[in-house]
Order: structure tokens, then sequence, then C-alpha cells
């Protein structure tokens, strides 16, 4: 048993122009299979795919209020040049250069429409299949414990573990890496993003969720009522979505 994460999942106020802006920034195409926005690989709506960690955005009545995501998106370059363009393309998209105390470093971040931060990295070999997105980034306290947890919530496989970073992939080799971080921030807020995941067919989804509860997950009610997904928090409270097949 286990599960895979299949989307990010970003909370938006105008979720069509977010959704538009990831479409445009990751050179997929924006989808509107119901009331959210959901960005893959251009053509015929896959869902799941296959390959690549989505991005679904959610329309929300309620606005920022967090200092900074806890969770991020750094998207991947081939070259100098190639990160050059695609921040100036980004910047022209919309997107706003964003200061989380980053300092003097290769990489660049920025934040999307409403706000939320993402990096554009410099090459680097560690990504170069990835596709656009390289990573799904997590800030954390104990990068190992996050690495024990993920590790045995999904079928990834664990790459690298340190105290200050911990970095899990694909057993297939393939898409994006999920990787902890150390930081000293703490959370404040319920987070505008995190991770949707997808029992495996024929895999019961509430044999699922009860293996999570094992695992050190909590229950999160965040109002949303009787819905077919099961919302959870992390041993350290970052919250995420176990969904139902369909």
């Amino acid at each position: 048993m286990a599960l895979r994460p299949v989307h990010v999942n970003v909370k938006a106020l105008d979720a069509p122009a977010v959704g538009r802006f990831w479409a445009e920034a990751l050179g997929w195409s924006a989808f509107h299979p119901g009331v959210t926005t959901y960005v893959g690989p251009a053509g015929d709506l896959v869902w799941p795919d296959p390959v690549f960690v989505c991005v679904d955005v959610v329309p929300v009545p309620e606005p920022r209020t967090a200092a900074k995501n806890r969770v991020h998106l750094d998207l991947a370059t081939t070259s100098a040049a190639h990160q050059a363009e695609l921040v100036a393309r980004l910047r022209d998209l919309g997107a706003t250069p964003a200061d989380v105390g980053q300092g003097d470093v290769p990489w660049t971040v920025l934040a999307d429409p409403e706000g939320n931060e993402f990096c554009v990295l410099e090459p680097r070999e560690a990504y170069r299949d990835t596709g656009p997105i390289a990573a799904v980034v997590v800030d954390c306290a104990d990068p190992r414990a996050m690495a024990r947890f993920w590790g045995a919530a999904t079928d990834w496989t664990v790459h690298e573990v340190t105290d200050g970073r911990a970095a899990l992939r694909s057993a297939k080799g393939v898409g994006p890496y999920l990787e902890f971080l150390r930081t000293p921030d703490a959370k404040t807020a319920p987070d505008r993003v995190h991770l949707d995941l997808l029992p495996y067919p024929g895999d019961d989804k509430e044999a699922e969720v009860a293996r999570l509860r094992a695992l050190g997950a909590t229950d999160l009610d965040l109002g949303q009522g009787d819905v077919p997904w099961t919302c959870l928090t992390d041993p350290e409270g970052h919250e995420f979505c176990v969904l139902a097949p369909s």
C-alpha cells in the first residue's frame, strides 16, 4: 500500500487567472474540469498524469494571511540564458520579485500574481530530467523526520537525508523531487499551497488514511464538510489531502 503525489493544490481568489499564469509559466495547458483550474502537460487532459506532479488551482474566498508559504515550487532551467529568459517571461506574465531572506543566491525568488512564492533555479544537473518543475519544496524543522513520514506515506524513494535537507523522488526516476528544507520559521497559518495524494487503483482509500494516521498524520477540519477527499496534516502540521480515485 502506498500513495502517489498527483498535484500541488494552490488556493486562489481568482483561480482561472492563477491557473493561466501557471500554465504559461510551465509551458502546459489549463483545463477546467469543474470548479478548479487544473494545469497539466499540453494535449488532452490526463488525470492523474503518469509522470508529472501537476497543479490544481482551487477558488477560495479568503485572502492570503501567512507572511510566507511553507510549500513552494522550484522551476528547472537548462542554462544561464534559459534562467534569465524564464525570469523575464514570468515577470511579463505578472510575477513579482520576492524577498524571503534568501540573500545573494544564484536562483531567483518570485511570487505568482497572488503572492505565492516560487524559485527559478540556476541550471543543476540533478534536475536535468524533471520537466519544468524541479521540486516541490517544504519548509520544516526536522528533514529526517519528514523523510521517514513521507517515505512511508508514498511510494517515492528517499534520495538524500541530512540534518538540513531531505529529498524524495518517484521510484520510477521521473518527474520532480519532493524536498524538505530545514528552516527556522514556525508555521503560523494554514498554507495556500499543499500536496494532494491519490491511492493506486484497487487500493482502499480509507485503509490508506488509517495507515497515515498510524504513521503520525492528524485529521484536519477546514470546514470542508462531506467531501470525497480526506484532509490531514503530517507530523509537523503541513496540510495535505488524500483524494478518492475516480
